[in-house]
């Protein structure tokens, strides 16, 4: 290890992590790393260049408390509000819980089951949707439970050239909506309203790769087309998204941290463990992120709905307001 000369502790050797692809295109564990320890810029760089590479990354046997994690997370970016709909644990707020049987569960019964029901990209109906998202295991079932991921670039290779050049030019509208209305989830839904228009095919920012940006639980609709045919699209481009060829399935451990790229990736929360009697507890931060870009230079817009901010910007405005 190196020493942090600014605080003095000891920061990661670089030389010693090493990264385990876990599939062809996604997915990799990382080791030889301890994030309850400053990275260095040195680490920080391959841990990035990782995730940017494999799109989801995975550390095992961390066990970190909240503010390990928020400090992990400060290196990868600026952490978000824990969750711009639906609140974040008193004293952290960057930080989400995901409980086994929290509100943004309650509607699961009232979703009609397809193959990509519940496959998800977060919060992408905002205009600015969350750069990458960290997760901390921390009660995890002794089997069960899994987190399953999907490659959207991938995904968009995998189309037809003559379907491709389809949908390179077309927009969604992504929303939030409650499935049922009067409950505590259209309240937080109603507390603040999201709705923007994004393309399809978005130009990953960092990268330059062209990613499917279909997120099925939040993307509506497609201008332009009649609801029909947007329909009919809209559900070709679902099924062939979580097609197993593009996806990862991760077993988790207490202890073990998955930190995801937002912008090529959509994965899916396991509903096996509402069948058991085990108990799930993990903690999210998300990280802001940018506006999308489609492959014509054209940027998303928002419909309804300001932008998702830092934590301590967003306590700052509701300070004000109050």
């Amino acid at each position: 290890m190196n020493r942090n000369v600014e605080t003095g502790a000891m920061s990661q050797n670089a030389d010693a992590i090493q990264i385990h692809p876990q599939t062809l295109s996604i997915g990799a564990e990382i080791t030889g790393i301890d994030l309850s320890q400053p990275l260095g810029e040195a680490a920080r760089r391959v841990v990035y260049d990782a995730f940017l590479e494999w799109k989801v990354v995975f550390f095992r046997d961390q066990n970190l408390d909240h503010a390990a994690h928020v400090a992990f997370a400060r290196q990868m970016g600026e952490p978000t509000i824990g969750h711009a709909v639906f609140g974040h644990e008193t004293g952290f707020p960057e930080i989400y819980s995901i409980a086994k049987f929290r509100t943004a569960n309650s509607h699961r019964e009232a979703r009609m089951q397809r193959p990509w029901t519940g496959w998800h990209t977060d919060i992408t109906a905002a205009i600015n949707p969350p750069l990458a998202s960290i997760l901390r295991g921390v009660t995890i079932p002794p089997y069960g439970g899994d987190t399953l991921w999907t490659d959207l670039a991938a995904a968009y290779q995998g189309l037809s050239e003559t379907l491709r050049g389809f949908v390179d030019g077309l927009t969604g509208i992504h929303r939030f909506e409650a499935l049922v209305k009067g409950d505590d989830y259209e309240e937080s839904v109603q507390r603040r309203t999201m709705e923007s228009e994004h393309p399809l095919v978005r130009v990953h920012p960092e990268t330059g790769r062209r990613v499917l940006y279909v997120s099925p639980s939040f993307l509506k609709s497609i201008p332009g087309l009649s609801p029909r045919e947007g329909q009919q699209i809209l559900e070709l481009l679902w099924e062939h998204a979580v097609r197993p060829e593009y996806t990862l399935r991760f077993k988790w451990r207490a202890g073990d941290i998955a930190m995801w790229d937002n912008r090529s990736t959509a994965h899916l929360a396991p509903s096996d463990i509402f069948e058991s009697d085990f108990d799930r507890q993990l903690y999210r931060i998300t990280l802001v992120g940018d506006v999308p870009v489609g492959i014509d230079g054209r940027t998303s817009r928002a419909l309804q709905g300001e932008p998702i901010l830092s934590a301590a910007a967003e306590l700052e405005a509701l300070a004000r307001a109050s």
